[in-house]
């Protein structure tokens, strides 16, 4: 990607965010007082993830499971997950409070979703191009594996099955959306997002 196009995705992002979080206020609002009242915690989430140019921040998101110590990686069947949580999860209202981290340039509408350390920031050679630009709420490779824990909840092994066909099919996915992108492929990205 040139400035022009780094310019020209930050100031899309900047609108629609500011927009999006005007508009989307109340529900995260209620949504927050809720996975208060159910988890006993914090409505928010805030996690440790790895963004661009492989340095840390905390992303933001309604809180949907119970604060039990366990695997990084979440399956449809965790029990971890909360009441609310499936319902928040099912229609991504957990993710609205990320259009915060869009705004203080931790994250982008489109991009590689955002790893938890042990994974981003271990890439090498050609695949470090991921790290270049601002992790997303959505893009290819979150559309392709928007069922991702539905999935791993039918294997054995759900960590070795995200470490070894899941994670490097999102590299190259996710290479090939840096490498290709544009502002019309990302309108096209939300858009289908929203569809479901």
């Amino acid at each position: 990607m040139s400035p022009k196009d780094h310019f020209v995705k930050r100031a899309f992002d900047l609108v629609l965010a500011s927009v999006g979080l005007v508009v989307a206020a109340p529900l995260i609002a209620l949504s927050w007082i809720v996975a208060t009242l159910e988890t006993k915690e914090n409505g928010f989430f805030l996690q440790r993830r790895i963004g661009k140019d492989g340095k840390p921040f905390k992303i933001i998101k309604i809180r949907t499971m119970y604060p039990i110590e366990g695997t990084t990686i979440t399956t449809a069947s965790d029990r971890r997950i909360t009441k609310s949580g499936r319902f928040f999860r099912k229609y991504k209202i957990d993710e609205l409070p990320q259009l915060i981290n869009i705004l203080k340039g931790d994250m982008s509408f489109v991009g590689p979703r955002p790893d938890v350390p042990g994974y981003a920031d271990r890439l090498q050679g050609e695949d470090r191009i991921i790290l270049s630009v601002r992790p997303g709420i959505t893009g290819p490779a979150s559309i392709k594996y928007k069922d991702e824990e539905e999935i791993l909840a039918r294997v054995d092994d759900p960590k070795r099955y995200n470490d070894e066909v899941i994670w490097p099919d999102k590299v190259r996915i996710n290479k090939e959306y840096v490498k290709n992108w544009s502002l019309k492929k990302d309108i096209i990205y939300l858009i289908k997002t929203l569809k479901g």
